[in-house]
């Protein structure tokens, strides 16, 4: 089976502080308005923060720091299997503008579980949980 590497950001109003995430709903595809955490895949010669920084410039329009890796997801779809760096984030400059998702959310401790996370990314909500505030 065909694997697919990637990387995700897990944007947080505050590092340090984490009270909220930024979630994004699939604007195309076979999962079309489930919600997932942005980012991409990673280019040949990237590392995998410099992949992430490129990747919601593209998407975001927004400059990000890079923080802690949060966990690695590895996850078999039907057609490959998903390996995936989750990293905690922060926007640092520009606001966040949807160029290719079709909605995204603000997500609190309280509403984590409010949205239809993607296969994958729902395995990393209850970890990202017990960082928030």
């Amino acid at each position: 089976m065909k694997t697919v590497k990637v990387v995700a950001a897990v944007i947080c109003d505050s590092i340090t502080e984490k009270r909220s995430i930024f979630a994004t709903a699939r604007g195309y595809g076979e999962f079309k308005g489930q919600w997932e955490f942005p980012g991409g895949k990673v280019e040949k010669g990237e590392t995998p923060q410099q992949a992430l920084v490129r990747e919601i410039q593209e998407e975001l329009d927004t400059k990000i720091t890079v923080g802690e890796l949060i966990g690695t997801i590895e996850y078999d779809y039907p057609t490959f299997h998903l390996s995936m760096d989750c990293f905690w984030c922060e926007v640092v400059d520009g606001e966040l503008k949807l160029l290719e998702a079709e909605d995204a959310r603000w997500l609190s401790k309280e509403n984590l579980y409010s949205v239809q996370w993607l296969p994958a990314d729902i395995t990393l909500i209850e970890k990202i949980e017990k960082h928030m505030k």
